[in-house]
């Protein structure tokens, strides 16, 4: 059988305040088509279909089309698990609907493994398909059948105990597969992702999901990999970028043929939809950046700025950039002394905005800035404090 693995599609998501629905329509439009070309038949969707417990209605609008047309009228099948991001009610709301087109959604960890059958090849797939597993989730699941002190063990080994139990239903005759959204030890992180672990409590070791699957198609984490296991582990990675973190990263969808008791290799389909995230480091100043623009570079990109500046940068030039070019996510101007500023500002008892305002003064020969500038720049700094530092660790 053919497996497409996707999954952190984050429908609902903005980028500062912009939309991306146009962009994940796109790549709606993009993965029918490969499911098409490929002849997939089984699509497993590894969680955070919607960015948030509540998403628009626009985004809910999207999702139900999306899978009517990876379906094609139960044709092929689908299989969905909630994320982290996601309300478990509202994923699984339509399932009784879904299922008559042969796609299963699954909110809630549930103790039964998945049994899906391919027409095309008579083969029989056994799926574990655990959405997201919060502490309470998995203490209501295990608490009928676990022992107190396996209620108080590792949340690592608690996963693993779940998912071995379930393992007993994979067969030789059977493509076994495991399908989940959680943190395994070793992934890598970009900024986009909420974490769903604190201090490691929610980290899994890939021992838990070494359990005689041939698979294990994991979601929450954007970035495409694989994770180092004894048996083979992949994060598909979200399908556009989501943060500036992910600048640069090819995005993909995990494709892999199976059968019983063959090996899997996964192979990545790239995508072109979306709009790339870059940065620009404008160390000449505005005019530079203006000459990026008449070169049309990145002309469809959402833009990151840093534009080295010697005299104080005004509102009315910001809001000639974005004028110029709606793609500016941020612009953060970058003066000499600034640096010096920051450095000095935890020893000294100015505040950040006493130290701009004196900054300012000097530069324009004694005028002083106006509340808008002010707060501009407050809140610049703050940008640049949380860009500048080490690629978080999350989801």
């Amino acid at each position: 059988m053919r497996i497409l693995h996707t999954g952190d599609w984050h429908f609902g998501r903005t980028l500062e305040g912009r939309s991306r629905l146009e962009e994940q329509s796109a790549f709606v439009d993009e993965l029918v088509g490969i499911v098409q070309d490929q002849e997939i038949d089984l699509v497993l969707i590894a969680g955070d279909v919607y960015d948030s417990v509540n998403p628009p209605a626009a985004a809910e609008q999207l999702f139900y089309d999306s899978m009517a047309r990876l379906a094609d009228g139960g044709k092929r099948h689908v299989a969905i698990i909630a994320g982290n991001h996601d309300h478990p009610d509202r994923v699984a709301a339509a399932a009784p609907l879904a299922g008559k087109q042969n796609i299963t959604l699954i909110g809630l960890p549930v103790p039964e493994i998945q049994s899906i059958g391919i027409a095309r090849t008579g083969e029989l797939a056994r799926l574990i398909a655990l959405p997201y597993p919060s502490e309470s989730r998995l203490k209501e699941l295990l608490s009928d059948v676990a022992e107190e002190e396996a209620l108080r063990s590792k949340y690592s080994e608690r996963v693993g105990a779940l998912i071995r139990k379930q393992a007993a239903a994979f067969e030789a005759g059977t493509v076994n597969l495991i399908m989940s959204h959680l943190y395994v030890l070793g992934g890598l992180e970009t900024e986009s992702e909420r974490p769903i672990q604190v201090g490691g409590a929610y980290t899994v070791d890939t021992t838990a999901l070494t359990a005689g699957a041939q698979y294990v198609a994991l979601g929450h984490l954007h970035r495409p990999q694989n994770v180092k296991a004894a048996s083979p582990i992949r994060y598909c990675g979200s399908p556009i970028a989501y943060s500036f973190s992910e600048a640069g990263q090819a995005k993909s969808v995990t494709v892999l043929d199976l059968q019983p008791g063959q090996a899997a290799e996964p192979k990545e389909i790239f995508l072109t939809s979306g709009r790339p995230l870059v940065s620009w480091k404008a160390k000449e100043g505005i005019g530079q950046v203006h000459q990026w623009l008449d070169e049309k570079r990145d002309a469809s990109a959402w833009i990151d700025l840093e534009i080295n500046m010697t005299e104080a940068m005004s509102i009315e030039q910001i809001q000639s950039l974005r004028k110029a070019y709606d793609g500016f996510i941020h612009i953060r101007p970058i003066y000499p002394e600034m640096e010096a500023v920051r450095a000095a500002a935890p020893k000294a008892d100015l505040s950040m905005e006493e130290h701009f305002t004196r900054f300012y003064s000097r530069q324009t020969g004694g005028a002083q800035p106006e509340p808008e500038l002010i707060r501009l720049f407050l809140e610049l700094l703050e940008e640049k404090e949380q860009l500048g530092g080490p690629e978080y660790a999350s989801n």
